[in-house]
């Protein structure tokens, strides 16, 4: 009897410690260092945030945060890699525009961005930037517009593929004006842009950043912006708003998010890191430099601007019937 009760006292205090300690390693978050996945390549608007934050959220949060770069099927990989990651808040995705636009295009994935994510805050939004060759007779987003109705099919515009941002952003464009023109996808922006600039094909919706030196150079011409206020970077670019399409706006943003039931605390912390991350002016400027403004909200505000994006591209890929590759 007495050997019972040892063991059962034994188990008690076992327990008990447990109680006690669980919550104070959640409470010491991170404790080792955070992956963050990027779902593009080296280079991309993701992994560009990625790459930015990370030393200053190391900082902030004392570990080091490790930028992955997992490309592949419109980002899907590393969707599937962190959905299915243990939900502690070390595995966590640099979440983005394309990931949430290409969603309604694959039938078959084992995640959903809505339902296996744990949204954590906004690293940022930045707008597109509209441009053709410099060669081009458009000087305005009305010429080009005015031509397009006049000519269905006649101009051709470039995308990094089926279900890019790239690409749904001139869909978006062409629902709200009415045209039509021949869409041609390629591998990415290393081929667009050279595209572009031999006359291969005549505009492209790009960032601002990319793009910007080519501009400077003469080599294209800038004809509006997708965000509701213009580029700090570009600020002689109107908007496209401006241009006469009062509905239109298309960013490219990061969200960070973790898998579906990542501690309450971990989201805290690192929301709190990502908002202190900002108030720094040099971090800032990096920012900026990317044509990125800074988006600070909660969890649940970024939570909700997710699913408000998801609905607004569902909505562009079923009306325009995009399929994917």
């Amino acid at each position: 009897m007495t050997g019972k009760c040892g063991v059962c006292t034994a188990m008690l205090l076992l327990m008990a410690a447990f109680t006690v300690t669980a919550p104070s390693r959640a409470q010491n978050f991170p404790v080792k260092p955070v992956r963050l996945v990027a779902p593009y390549p080296p280079g991309s608007s993701a992994d560009v945030m990625g790459r930015l934050y990370a030393p200053k959220l190391g900082e902030i949060c004392g570990q080091q945060f490790i930028v992955d770069n997992r490309p592949g099927a419109t980002g899907n990989i590393a969707g599937d890699l962190v959905a299915h990651a243990a939900p502690d808040g070390y595995t966590l995705l640099l979440l983005n525009t394309g990931l949430v636009s290409s969603q309604p295009l694959y039938k078959d994935l084992t995640f959903d961005v809505g339902r296996d994510f744990q949204a954590i805050a906004n690293l940022g939004t930045a707008p597109q930037m509209l441009v053709v060759n410099a060669a081009s007779p458009f000087k305005t987003v009305q010429e080009l517009i005015a031509f397009a109705k006049a000519n269905p099919g006649k101009l051709a515009y470039a995308s990094t593929g089926n279900g890019a941002t790239t690409h749904l952003t001139m869909v978006l464009f062409n629902l709200q004006t009415g045209t039509s023109m021949l869409h041609v996808p390629y591998k990415g922006s290393s081929i667009t842009v050279p595209e572009l600039i031999g006359g291969r094909v005549d505009l492209l919706f790009g960032s601002v950043t990319s793009l910007l030196p080519h501009v400077r150079s003469g080599r294209m011409r800038a004809l509006g912006v997708s965000s509701a206020q213009r580029s700090t970077l570009v600020p002689d670019v109107p908007t496209i708003i401006e241009s006469g399409l009062p509905r239109f706006e298309a960013y490219t943003w990061t969200t960070l998010a973790g898998p579906a039931g990542t501690p309450r605390n971990a989201v805290r912390v690192l929301n709190a890191a990502v908002a202190k991350s900002v108030q720094s002016p040099e971090f800032a400027a990096a920012l900026a430099n990317q044509s990125t403004e800074p988006m600070l909200m909660t969890p649940e505000q970024t939570a909700q601007f997710i699913r408000d994006e998801i609905v607004k591209w569902r909505k562009v890929v079923l009306a325009a019937g995009v399929k994917s590759e």
